[in-house]
């Protein structure tokens, strides 16, 4: 290669041409491209992505690559650093200052493995490079602790600026909360309305969460006390909705749906997901049999024009690892490529819902 006049204004120049796909707006406008430096026949930048989960990762780097091979030399050496800031609200929740999102995980009904979704996209969204919290606010029938394997284990309480602060149980590299830690499975407590919701406020505010990209709340089934303290206690990047295509599950889906929608409340919808959707023998892989009816999840989210994250099949292996304590995300196979893909559509709809609130 001959010798080049190149500038990091020419560089700048050719990757103002390159989009990200989701925020509509060129990657220079949005503060994406860092740390430009030339060098002999190369250039080398980092390209900050809006999550380290996010789905259309290559698509940008090629992209890149392309609009400066297309408008600055056909030969420069390329070098591109793939790294993740996650967006938040813009204005961070003074009860949870460390913590950029917080997503509620619904459902209209019980049943429909609303707790298997949540410890699954939380195990996803970790592996993938985020900093990931569960609250189990499933407050009289905890999940979270058998499904991480830490159903033994008991949160400690240490003192930090002054102020008695629960230390959340770390498993797998994620933080989690839950009554699970703290009442003895075989003895069930008798809840009132007020309790619970007063047990909600303790695991935010005297929880030390610390930093957190993302903090999933496993919410119990259908609308009670317990969403409502929840949509006034915090500011919510948004609410997913899990269900199954079964027609009574789809019906109660929609009531979560609206829930979240009315007047007062009016919280994101960042999407619906379709558990059990078709069930695959071991045996079988390839095999797709559709028991409980077929795009049940993926119409009801086209009428309500949600986003569709995706479908999660019938497969024994999913349970056995939840009843084992490790979340069949952590694992290899098409189960645990089904909670990935729907855990990059996830952090993908919460740049999105960040953006909107942003220009709004």
């Amino acid at each position: 290669m001959g010798e080049l006049s190149i500038s990091k204004e020419i560089i700048l120049g050719a990757l103002s041409t390159v989009q990200e796909p989701d925020l509509k707006k060129d990657l220079v406008t949005l503060n994406m491209i860092k740390d430009v430096e030339l060098g002999v026949g190369e250039v080398r930048f980092t390209v900050v992505l809006t999550t380290p989960a996010c789905p259309l990762k290559e698509k940008i780097r090629k992209d890149c690559e392309d609009a400066i091979h297309n408008l600055v030399h056909p030969d420069l050496k390329i070098v591109i650093n793939m790294t993740a800031e996650v967006t938040s609200l813009t204005s961070k929740d003074p009860l949870i200052p460390g913590v950029k999102n917080v997503i509620a995980i619904a459902s209209g009904k019980g049943g429909v493995g609303k707790s298997t979704v949540t410890a699954n996209l939380a195990m996803a969204l970790k592996n993938a490079g985020a900093k990931v919290g569960i609250l189990d606010a499933d407050i009289s029938g905890p999940s979270i602790p058998v499904m991480f394997g830490a159903e033994d284990l008991q949160p400690l309480v240490t003192e930090v600026d002054g102020k008695n602060r629960i230390q959340p149980i770390m498993q797998y590299g994620i933080k989690m909360i839950s009554m699970g830690f703290l009442a003895p499975s075989e003895s069930p407590v008798p809840w009132r309305g007020p309790m619970m919701t007063q047990a909600l406020r303790q695991f935010f505010g005297d929880t030390n969460w610390d930093e957190l990209d993302y903090l999933l709340i496993d919410l119990p089934p259908g609308t009670s006390d317990v969403h409502l303290t929840l949509v006034q206690l915090i500011k919510l990047t948004g609410a997913v909705i899990v269900t199954t295509p079964q027609k009574v599950a789809l019906s109660d889906a929609t009531k979560g749906l609206a829930f979240f929608k009315q007047a007062g409340i009016n919280v994101p919808l960042l999407g619906l997901v379709e558990n059990m959707a078709y069930f695959t023998p071991a045996e079988l892989p390839e095999n797709k049999y559709y028991l409980f009816g077929k795009d049940g999840g993926k119409q009801l989210a086209e009428k309500y024009a949600v986003p569709f994250l995706g479908e999660v099949p019938l497969i024994q292996a999913i349970r056995e690892a939840g009843d084992e304590g490790k979340p069949i995300a952590s694992s290899v196979g098409p189960s645990a490529d089904a909670f990935i893909a729907i855990a990059a559509n996830l952090a993908q709809q919460v740049a999105i819902s960040n953006a909107k609130n942003q220009a709004s």
